[in-house]
């Protein structure tokens, strides 16, 4: 039976420390991608979550408003931060675009009924409950809806 995998043997001239190094070398270099993008991922700026007082001027502010709930160690709500950082500028004075972490701000989630994170709650601009979503929400998506509740 001929073996597929091919045998690595140890040269008799390489030292344990040598090996150790290049075994250490090749695993570096193995993970360089993913080391780059953490650091790159990390490095990138976020909402800062809103207040109670935060919310409670957005919703009195006569402008439609979307809260996104969840968390910085969620993988959904990490990959919805920059698109929520986008439309926040894009709409800056035409709506309100709020991020709550729910791990520090659990009150606020309790107040808001969120079961699962993340979760997007759309305010009309009379601050009442117009639409609620669970899970990640593309731009178009979000976009789409801030239309609907009369954003230009």
């Amino acid at each position: 039976m001929q073996r597929l995998t091919p045998r690595f043997r140890r040269d008799r001239t390489t030292s344990d420390a040598a090996s150790a190094r290049i075994g250490f070398a090749a695993l570096m270099l193995a993970l360089m991608p993913a080391l780059v993008v953490g650091v790159a991922t990390a490095a990138r700026a976020e909402l800062p979550s809103a207040t109670a007082a935060d919310i409670r001027e957005a919703l009195a502010s006569g402008r439609p408003t979307v809260i996104d709930l969840g968390a910085r160690s969620c993988i959904p709500c990490k990959k919805m931060a920059p698109i929520l950082e986008s439309l926040a500028d894009t709409y800056r004075g035409r709506a309100g675009v709020l991020f709550v972490d729910v791990r520090d701000d659990n009150e606020t989630a309790r107040a808001l009924r969120v079961q699962m994170i993340p979760t997007q709650v759309f305010f009309d601009a009379k601050g009442q409950e117009a639409k609620r979503h669970v899970g990640f929400m593309d731009g178009p998506a979000l976009i789409e809806e801030l239309k609907a509740l009369g954003v230009e």
